[in-house]
């Protein structure tokens, strides 16, 4: 079965969760630059199959725009661009930075550790891909 593939997308850095064949673990995977996301998907596909890609969406409380909308748009046009085959969905991505710290601190993580930026943005990208993955089920 293909995997399904999550993106934290920021305006340098993208954080990259994907699911195991079965679709039902997610785990974190790489945090890369955000204008090279094509590039490594291209070199990923080579070898796994992905039959989904998903996207966090950024939006305020009142559910308007936010600046990181823009870019998650730019990043869902870039995938539509790229891969035409693969469907691109979109969650809503309220809250998972303080819960990708939250889940840190749980784990233990130092202070240190939790201020980089690429660990909590691959463990955003897993929040999200969870947060998919139920509502999927539902």
């Amino acid at each position: 079965m293909p995997r399904v593939m999550a993106f934290d997308a920021g305006g340098k850095r993208t954080g990259i969760a994907v699911t195991d064949p079965s679709q039902i673990i997610a785990t974190a995977l790489d945090t890369i630059d955000t204008d090279k996301l094509i590039a490594y998907l291209l070199n990923y596909l080579k070898s796994e199959r992905v039959e989904a890609f998903v996207v966090g969406y950024p939006l305020n409380l009142d559910r308007s725009r936010t600046e990181g909308t823009d870019i998650a748009d730019r990043v869902i046009a870039a995938l539509h661009n790229a891969f035409p085959a693969i469907p691109v969905h979109t969650v809503d991505e309220r809250f998972t930075s303080k819960i990708a710290s939250d889940t840190l601190i749980a784990a233990g993580y130092s202070k240190k550790q939790r201020q980089d930026k690429k660990r909590l943005d691959k463990v955003s990208a897993v929040l999200i891909l969870q947060t998919y993955l139920e509502q999927r089920t539902r």
